[in-house]
C-alpha cells in the first residue's frame, strides 16, 4: 500500500518540479515541506490560468470582436474588471488550499483515487468518470442553490459575487470573484467525490483547474447555444433573477429540480 501511495507523491513532486522549477530558483522552493511546495505550485498555476484566460478572452470578445458580440454600452468598464481581479486575487491563496488538501488526502490513502488508468482499464475509467461528473453536477448545483436559499450564507458569502448583476458588470474576470469560503464551498464536491468514487488522480487535478476556465467562460454573457451545456446565456439569467440556473456544466439539474430558465425563451430585455 505504501509503495502505491508513493506513486501519488511522485506525481505531485513532478508537478512541483514542472511549475516551481521553471519559475523559481531551486534554493527558494526545494527546502520547503512537500505540502507547502504543492500549495505554492497550485497558487502560481491558478493565478497564471486566471490571468492568461481572462486577458486573452477579454481581448478577443471586447476588442478584437467587439462589434460582433457586444454593443459599446454592454462592455464592462476597466474599473469593474479591475475590482473583480482584486476580489479574485484576495481569494486565490485560499482557493489554492483546496487542491493542496485534496492532494494530501490522496497521498495519505484517505481517498479512492488510483494513479494509473491501466490499474482498472479504460472502460472502468470512463464509467467512474461519468459517475464522478454526475456527482459534481449534483453537488455543485445544491451547494450553489443553498448559498442562495440559506440567507446568512448569501448575505455573508455569496452576495460578494452577486454584485455583478448586469451584463455590463459581468466579465471573464468575475468567474473567480467570490468570497474565499464561497469559492471553496462550490468546489468542495470535487473533494467529497474522492472519498466515494474511484477517481484517476491526474483527471481530478485537471478537472479542478478546468473550473477556472469554465467560470471565466460562463461569465462572458455570450450565449453559446450548445444544448445541454449550462453556458453564459443561462448563467447571465442566474445573475439577473437570482432564482434560476444554479447548475454547473449542464442544465440537467436545473431541469430536474425545476429551476431552469432558458435564455432563448426570454426576451433580450429580460436577459440583459
Amino acid at each position: 500500500m505504501e509503495d502505491y501511495l508513493q506513486l501519488f507523491v511522485d506525481e505531485t513532486n513532478l508537478y512541483n518540479r514542472l511549475v516551481l522549477g521553471s519559475l523559481l530558483p531551486d534554493h527558494l522552493w526545494k527546502p520547503l515541506p512537500h505540502f507547502l511546495q504543492s500549495w505554492i505550485r497550485n497558487y502560481i498555476g491558478g493565478t497564471l490560468l486566471y490571468f492568461v484566460s481572462g486577458f486573452l478572452w477579454s481581448f478577443y470578445i471586447y476588442y478584437w470582436k467587439r462589434n460582433v458580440y457586444f454593443p459599446k454600452d454592454a462592455i464592462p468598464s476597466t474599473k469593474a474588471m479591475i475590482l473583480q481581479i482584486i476580489v479574485a486575487m484576495k481569494a486565490m491563496p485560499w482557493y489554492s488550499a483546496l487542491p493542496t488538501v485534496s492532494e494530501h488526502m490522496i497521498e495519505s490513502g484517505w481517498t479512492r483515487c488510483f494513479s494509473r488508468i491501466s490499474d482498472i482499464g479504460w472502460q472502468a475509467y470512463l464509467v467512474y468518470l461519468m459517475i464522478y461528473l454526475i456527482f459534481i453536477e449534483f453537488g455543485i448545483y445544491w451547494m450553489h442553490r443553498e448559498l442562495h436559499d440559506i440567507k446568512p450564507l448569501y448575505q455573508y458569502l455569496h452576495a460578494t459575487h452577486h454584485i455583478y448583476n448586469k451584463q455590463n458588470t459581468l466579465s471573464p474576470f468575475a468567474g473567480l470573484a467570490f468570497h474565499p469560503l464561497d469559492g471553496i464551498l462550490q468546489a468542495v464536491p470535487h473533494v467529497i467525490a474522492l472519498l466515494m468514487i474511484p477517481t484517476h488522480f491526474m483527471t481530478h487535478v485537471v478537472l479542478l483547474f478546468i473550473e477556472a476556465l469554465w467560470t471565466a467562460n460562463i461569465h462572458d454573457c455570450i450565449h453559446g447555444k450548445l444544448w445541454p451545456v449550462m453556458g453564459a446565456g443561462y448563467h447571465t439569467i442566474h445573475h439577473t433573477t437570482y432564482r434560476h440556473n444554479y447548475g454547473h456544466y449542464t442544465i440537467w439539474m436545473d431541469w430536474l429540480f425545476g429551476t431552469l430558465r432558458d435564455p432563448i425563451a426570454d426576451s433580450p430585455k429580460k436577459v440583459m
